[in-house]
Parts: C-alpha cells; structure tokens; sequence
C-alpha cells in the first residue's frame, strides 16, 4: 500500500523546509519520468539537466496554497501538472531558439530517476537497462494518440484507478480502461519494432 503524502503535504503548506525536502525526494523519480514523455522531444532536447527537474519541483512543493486535498492520484496529477507548465515556462524565459539540441547532455543520475518513473510503462519482465532504450520508449509514446498518452499516464505513473480517470477524461469506465490497455498494446508493439530495426544491420 502507497503511503499516503497528506501529513507531509499539510506541513508543506505551512513552508516546512523538511516537509517540502521530504515530498521532493518521495515524488522526483515518477516526476521525471511523467515529463520524460510529456515534455516533448523538442524541450527534452533542450532542457534535461536534472538540476532543472528539481529547482521545478521545488518551487511547485513551496506553493501549496491553492492545492485541496483528493487523495494521493490526485496530488501526483496536480503536481506533475504543475511542473510540466512551469517546466515549459523556464525553457521559453531563457529561450529556447539559443540552445541548440545538438548541445543536448544526458545525465545518468536523471537517466537512473526517469528510469524509476517509467519502468511500469513496460512489462514487468522487460527492464529498462540502457539509454536507448528509455529513448525508444519516449520516441514509441509520443507517437500514440493523445487520449491514449493521458490515460496511460494517469494510470501508470499518476496511479489513477479507472473510474478517476473516467471522471477527469470525461469517459465511461469501460472506454478508459480500453485507451490504457489498447494504448500499452500500441506501445508495447511499437517498442518491438523499434528495438527490431536497431538491431537490424544496415
């Protein structure tokens, strides 16, 4: 059973330091790994330094007051939400037309989290082991539907169940729990291709 973030949340709206540290660490792993995909190929390439994750989520934990309790799916949502839209603000304020994607760094420490926050997008005999293929899961992903990346996403990495997902997309019961399954078949085959053509010789 997920421990529940409420007490560490509460103390965080009174600016503890410690509850604020506490959070970071419990939630930076399925952070990165939820804006590993939802950022776009074209901000990742720009914007992966882990430092800049962190400063985000940061500054996210240290403004709670607007945030209402619904339960820990729903506090992950939020946050992961909130990130991803300062995250997009950051890239635009220093400006991305200045960095060149070609200037792009990996970060094994921020390779290790994402890795953590997307090893549940894959069966659980496959283990996510290289750079590569992290990158073919982010490349598989961004290529399904959008329906099918939001129900996915909220699923395995929100830890929404399906009926919360069927009251924030708007859908029956039954048609989310087919865009997670129809979606995760999408991309597990996608993945297989993927990996089939790189192993391929020229």
């Amino acid at each position: 059973m997920i421990e529940s973030s409420l007490p560490l949340v509460t103390q965080a709206m009174g600016q503890n330091p410690a509850a604020i540290e506490a959070l970071l660490v419990r939630h930076l792993p399925g952070l990165q790994g939820w804006l590993r995909l939802r950022m776009g190929a074209q901000l990742r390439a720009r914007e992966t330094p882990e430092d800049l994750v962190q400063s985000v989520a940061r500054e996210v934990l240290a403004d709670l007051s607007a945030f209402e309790w619904r339960g820990e799916a729903a506090f992950r949502h939020w946050l992961y939400l909130k990130a991803q839209r300062k995250l997009v603000d950051k890239a635009r304020f220093v400006g991305a037309d200045q960095r060149s994607p070609a200037r792009e760094r990996e970060v094994s420490s921020l390779f290790a989290s994402a890795v953590d926050g997307l090893a549940d997008l894959v069966t659980p005999s496959r283990v996510v082991q290289s750079q590569e293929e992290l990158r073919r899961i982010e490349t598989a992903f961004a290529e399904l539907p959008e329906d099918y990346q939001e129900a996915i996403s909220l699923q395995r990495l929100c830890g929404m169940n399906y009926g919360e997902i069927a009251a924030r997309m708007q859908r029956s019961e039954g048609a989310t729990r087919n865009l997670v399954h129809r979606g995760l078949s999408r991309l597990a085959l996608r993945l297989g291709e993927l990996r089939r053509a790189e192993s391929e010789p020229d």
